[in-house]
């Protein structure tokens, strides 16, 4: 039985992952596998469209394999498969070999920043990786790979400690995830100090207010200094680096945290709404205008997650109208008799496993999954349960860590939305249950 997804090799804590198409980076298949646990080593073998990855154990492997014999693996669009390796083990040998992460103790850190949310500068930096020892040295900048810094410490011990402690940690709550290797620069220079880059053993070297001079070292394949990250550039990192075409950088709305959303009013209320917009970040409060039947005010926990909202939302189809969402010129509601508060909701989806939660955010998709269901749950369970809201074209009950979790293919975005917006939060055989969209494909 379970030769389907043990293949031909013994369990291991690595594993080959095949079809790793150009387009494919490392921080994609960090995102797919992270959620089973940390993963500790990744080789891309870019000459044959593979890639191994060793996860901190042989459990999170086996959990990582069980759940996508279920549900197929796709990353931007391309279907990836995967199997236990023949290693046991990734050697620093063999990383070399494939031009791997390279891991030999050294007392200069290369860190890599996922998801890169908000700003992040010199003075970030220092006070995340002090604690750990004196930092000698900080220079950043952007490379391929996504946003970089070099951290020198005046002793290797403690750029040992600060690996060990802050790997794949975020720096901010849900975002700017921290991916630290041993560089193998023996020194970093600095020529400036400023929000790029700052030597604090030389407290004199002058600011370069006018950009980096040509002599000085680049690191990497740096071609200029990373700027300072105004509010619109740190929302542009959540949407592959650049801006939705709506949104001008210079525009103050970027930190509003209210958005106007048009609906079809006699079908709509705040806990439906409520449903919608939590899957893009925590909502304070909701305000249906009873001046302006077909419009409401949602409040959203900050402003990056409304303006995740708008631009997920925006077209939208639900009950057979269009929603428009936009940035309010209310900076926030007041609370009232006629306005619903969330702030204390427990139903509100990031105030746990925020990362998870800001990484599966997508526009409406005809696929949802539901959790926390009933242990005995069945598929036919299910589908009466969801039925009203449209023909249903497939649909599978898993088991992930011992929870019953279900895949529901509906037949278009709009009767997906409404399923969701219905039935989010409602009970199925005395269990509260959960849906958001899937960004599968296909069950």
């Amino acid at each position: 039985m379970c030769c389907s997804w043990f293949g031909m090799s013994e369990p291991s804590k690595v594993i080959h992952v095949r079809n790793v198409g150009h387009e494919i980076s490392e921080n994609d298949l960090l995102q797919l596998f992270q959620p089973f646990g940390a993963v500790t080593k990744l080789v891309m073998l870019r000459a044959k469209n593979q890639a191994l990855l060793q996860m901190q154990d042989v459990s999170a492997a086996v959990n990582a394999l069980q759940f996508y014999t279920n549900v197929q693996p796709s990353i931007r669009g391309r279907n990836v498969y995967i199997q236990f390796s023949s290693h046991q083990e990734l050697t620093t040998m063999e990383q070399n070999t494939h031009h791997g992460r390279v891991d030999e103790p050294n007392r200069i850190l290369l860190v890599t920043i996922h998801h890169m949310l908000y700003p992040i500068t010199v003075d970030v930096l220092h006070q995340v990786f002090s604690p750990y020892g004196f930092v000698e040295k900080i220079v950043t900048f952007q490379k391929s790979a996504g946003f970089q810094a070099l951290v020198q410490y005046q002793l290797q011990q403690c750029a040992a400690s600060a690996r060990t402690s802050l790997q794949a940690r975020n720096i901010y709550d849900g975002c700017c995830q921290l991916d630290i290797q041993f560089s193998n620069l023996e020194e970093l220079q600095v020529n400036y100090n400023n929000e790029r880059s700052r030597d604090y053993t030389n407290p004199n070297l002058p600011n370069d207010q006018k950009g980096r001079s040509s002599h000085q070292p680049a690191y990497g394949d740096v071609g200029v200094a990373y700027p300072q990250m105004t509010n619109a550039a740190a929302i542009a990192a959540a949407f592959g680096g650049g801006l939705p075409p709506e949104h001008d950088k210079q525009l103050g709305y970027l930190i509003m945290f209210s958005c106007t959303c048009h609906f079809f009013p006699q079908r709509i209320d705040e806990d439906k709404l409520f449903n919608l917009f939590s899957l893009y970040g925590n909502i304070v409060r909701i305000k249906l205008l009873r001046n302006k039947p077909d419009h409401a005010l949602v409040q959203m926990g900050d402003g990056f997650q409304a303006e995740l909202a708008v631009h997920f939302l925006k077209g939208a189809a639900l009950f057979g109208k269009r929603l428009e969402v936009n940035f309010s010129k209310h900076p926030n509601i007041t609370p009232g008799t006629d306005s619903h508060d969330y702030v204390n909701s427990n139903l509100n989806r990031f105030n746990r496993n925020a990362t998870k939660n800001y990484r599966y955010c997508c526009s409406p998709t005809k696929m949802i999954h539901l959790s926390t269901l009933p242990q005995d749950i069945t598929e036919e369970e299910i589908l009466n349960h969801l039925q009203e809201h449209g023909p249903i074209v497939n649909a599978k009950v898993f088991e992930m860590n011992g929870k019953k979790q279900a895949l529901v293919q509906c037949e278009n975005e709009e009767q997906a939305t409404e399923a969701l917006v219905c039935k989010h939060a409602t009970s199925l055989d005395g269990s509260i249950i959960r849906i958001s969209f899937s960004q599968l494909q296909t069950i």
